[in-house]
């Protein structure tokens, strides 16, 4: 029997996160059944099991796959040389998520949104979740950390005040794209520069 490498084992789980994923966005959490990922994914039921276990394990393996990029998108943004300032990189994030939402019929914020309240009562969800966000939070923190550096935010503020402040900010923002689909990143940071009494940010 050929072995398996994990190069082919990767890019199976992929296809199965994918397959859950259209079925989610298209027939939303609760409808979505193992059976329909199987399906839409075009494997045996045991090569899905093989690598999941129940829906809540793929549900937790989409979140944790749509929010594997802001590590990245930190590092660019940390190593900029030019003041930072809270609301830039709050521009950023906001401009990150519509870059990975907006593929046709492929939209992740509406799983997020899902997730995000299923995370409530399941366990498997929300430790995927919790550990994400605090990741997320602390980019915030160390964005406000090198902007009090900067010069541009007090240096007597608790960085973590700050972080908690900006990541409340994302799900409002999707929360508000979804539903009334009137609200863009420049908009939404321009709101909170006027709030500060500061000038709008510019794009990272």
């Amino acid at each position: 029997m050929p072995k398996v490498t994990e190069e082919h084992r990767a890019n199976r789980r992929r296809e199965i996160i994918l397959a859950a994923r259209k079925c989610v966005i298209e027939q939303g959490f609760h409808k979505t059944t193992m059976a329909d990922v199987i399906r839409e994914a075009g494997l045996s039921a045991g090569a899905v099991y093989g690598y999941f276990r129940s829906k809540d394990e793929i549900v937790a393996a989409i979140a944790d796959d749509a929010l594997s990029t802001i590590d990245e998108l930190f590092e660019g943004i940390l190593a900029t040389e030019a003041p930072l300032t809270p609301a830039a990189a709050l521009r950023a994030t906001l401009d990150h998520i519509l870059q990975i939402a907006d593929l046709p019929h492929d939209d992740l914020t509406r799983v997020a949104i899902q997730a995000w309240a299923e995370a409530l009562h399941n366990d498997a969800i929300m430790a995927t979740a919790s550990s994400k966000y605090r990741m997320l939070r602390s980019h915030f923190a160390a964005v406000a950390r090198r902007a009090q550096a900067d010069g541009t935010v007090d240096p007597d503020a608790d960085p973590e005040l700050i972080a908690q402040v900006l990541f409340g900010m994302i799900p409002g923002f999707v929360l508000q794209r979804l539903l009334l689909g009137d609200v863009t990143p420049e908009g939404y940071t321009a709101g909170l520069s006027a709030l500060m009494n500061r000038p709008a940010p510019k794009p990272v």
